[in-house]
């Protein structure tokens, strides 16, 4: 911390001073870890995507997963990530024809 000089903003990720990263910098940042971990070159938002699907998936209901995104809407969440939806539908339906197949016999 920076004693007087320090700038409480509540913020997570700070410069020097408690201020705002720019975005260049997180940025910059961003794209060197990438490198250095051998992964594929990523946008810096696509991180989103990959919360919304994995929290989709591990069970969090849409409107949870709505209102961390900030969506004005679940309709607008479903809209993007419809796709993710339709997977654990049919996944569903596979996991209960299996079920009553072992019923049935």
């Amino acid at each position: 911390m920076q004693g007087k000089k320090w700038e409480n903003n509540n913020l997570i990720f700070t410069n020097p001073t408690g201020g705002s990263l720019s975005y260049r910098t997180a940025y910059d940042c961003f794209k060197r870890v990438m490198v250095k971990l051998c992964l594929p070159d990523t946008r810096f938002h696509d991180l989103r995507h990959t919360y919304a699907v994995a929290a989709i998936k591990s069970g969090d209901d849409i409107k949870t997963v709505q209102e961390k995104m900030g969506h004005a809407t679940a309709a607008f969440t479903l809209d993007v990530y419809g796709h993710v939806t339709n997977r654990m539908k049919q996944a569903s339906a596979s996991r209960m024809e299996q079920f009553i197949s072992t019923v049935s016999s």
